[in-house]
């Protein structure tokens, strides 16, 4: 099989009856897995289904391919038909504090690392506050973006992570994908199903403790790409934060000691996040 035979074995479409099999089963959060052909933004699907009156709690949808999907701060980008998982969660939150929920999309960048391991064997790590890089360059390989739910208390996720993608392809060249990472390209189903089960266990730990308990907060800090560097936090209007990124607070948050302070920011405040050395 050559190269390009390869990359298109891996963009197959979806298989919906396996998917369903392996995540919807009794005691998962997920209720169904449905998967579009064609869509704008699977976040922005579910919230707009959630306004309607619809109960998206425990809801997965993935689309083969998204043409607005939306990242932080307004971004937006085009997928490749087939080469990325684009898909978004509703998270049903119980009793989890309100406080507590800043810590969603940082415990679904866990959740991101733990299935990519599990599943190829790349060892990849988390930039606060929702970005998924390679350890060896630094280069995106996966972002997040949380959103509430109105009117019903449901969190939704959307995770883009590039799979199969040339280096071509990219969106922007400090991206990459699994394929360009040296990583045997899997079925995208094994990688949506492990991913499911990691987010849930780790949904699972907030809700169980009410918050970040220990166990996650050193499981974020053992793969953090941020904690003891120093960093650079633009904020709207132009301002700047620059210190050593110590620690994440139980709301999410970052703390940087500037040196004669220590600055709390939230992912919401943040424009950027870069290496303290790094030119704007």
């Amino acid at each position: 099989m050559n190269a390009d035979r390869g990359v298109e074995k891996t963009r197959e479409p979806l298989d919906v009856a396996k998917l369903n099999a392996a995540v919807a089963v009794p005691g998962s959060p997920w209720r169904r897995v449905e998967v579009v052909q064609d869509t704008g933004s699977t976040n922005a699907d579910l919230l707009a289904r959630a306004r309607d009156g619809e109960d998206v709690a425990g809801a997965v949808l993935v689309a083969e391919h998204q043409t607005a999907g939306r990242g932080r701060n307004g971004r937006t980008w085009s997928a490749v038909p087939g080469a990325q998982i684009s898909m978004s969660v509703g998270v049903p939150l119980g009793d989890l504090p309100t406080a507590a929920w800043g810590w969603l999309p940082l415990a679904t960048g866990l959740a991101v690392v733990a299935a990519v391991a599990e599943v190829t064997g790349v060892a990849v790590g988390l930039k606060w506050p929702n970005d998924v890089l390679s350890t060896p360059d630094g280069r995106k390989l996966a972002g997040i973006l949380a959103e509430v739910a109105s009117p019903a208390p449901v969190v939704v996720i959307g995770i883009g992570l590039n799979v199969s993608l040339r280096a071509d392809e990219l969106p922007h060249p400090a991206a990459t994908s699994l394929a360009l990472l040296g990583a045997q390209v899997p079925d995208r189903a094994e990688l949506i199903i492990a991913l499911l089960r990691e987010l849930q266990r780790r949904v699972g730990q907030l809700t169980a403790a009410r918050g970040a308990g220990d166990a996650l907060l050193a499981d974020y800090v053992a793969h953090s790409l941020t904690i003891s560097q120093r960093v650079r936090a633009t904020l709207p209007g132009g301002r700047e934060v620059v210190g050593r990124a110590v620690s994440i607070d139980d709301q999410g948050r970052l703390r940087i000691d500037t040196g004669p302070e220590t600055v709390l920011v939230s992912a919401g405040d943040v424009v950027h996040l870069r290496p303290a050395d790094e030119p704007g």
